[in-house]
């Protein structure tokens, strides 16, 4: 980071994660199966879509409280299944915030006495995994002529797609 600091990187981050009962049963799904097909639950609202929402609620106001840079929260395809947005924190302090934010989380759940996983697939079949995603930038890309430098980083990025695809993919 040392080495571009002068170009202000700016990383903000989705963190997606599953509660489950102390069962490993998704929270809020019926006992004994599964809940509805998923894609209502996406951005859902209402007690029948936004299943566990006090508990992702109380993780917000955890992290505000405690100065973590938490932007937004929103329920994911699957239900019982959220994420929170984090950032924009210059360099390499979003390590830290999203240290921070999953810790808060962990003891929030606690006290709703449920599980939250980062697993990527927590439900095996046709299930809606959990991901985590990083949005970045620079002073340059969010400045006027931002677009220009956006289409060079892309275009440079292109070059060596397969590449990057073979070191990051999972």
């Amino acid at each position: 980071m040392d080495m571009v600091s002068n170009r202000h990187p700016w990383f903000g981050m989705e963190r997606e994660y599953t509660l489950m009962g102390t069962d490993g049963h998704p929270f809020g799904w019926p006992s004994n199966g599964f809940s509805g097909p998923q894609g209502p639950y996406y951005c859902g609202v209402g007690a029948d879509k936004a299943y566990d929402k006090d508990i992702v609620e109380a993780h917000y106001q955890a992290c505000l409280y405690a100065g973590v840079k938490i932007t937004g929260t929103n329920a994911e395809v699957m239900p019982a299944q959220w994420g929170f947005q984090k950032g924009p924190c210059e360099g390499i302090h979003m390590g830290d915030h999203l240290r921070v934010a999953c810790f808060i989380l962990h003891h929030v759940c606690e006290d709703f006495r449920v599980i939250a996983t980062f697993d990527p697939k927590s439900i095996p079949g046709n299930w809606n995994g959990s991901g985590h995603h990083t949005n970045f930038s620079t002073k340059a890309l969010k400045e006027k002529n931002g677009l220009k430098y956006t289409e060079e980083a892309i275009e440079k990025l292109s070059k060596r797609h397969q590449y990057h695809i073979q070191a990051y993919d999972i």
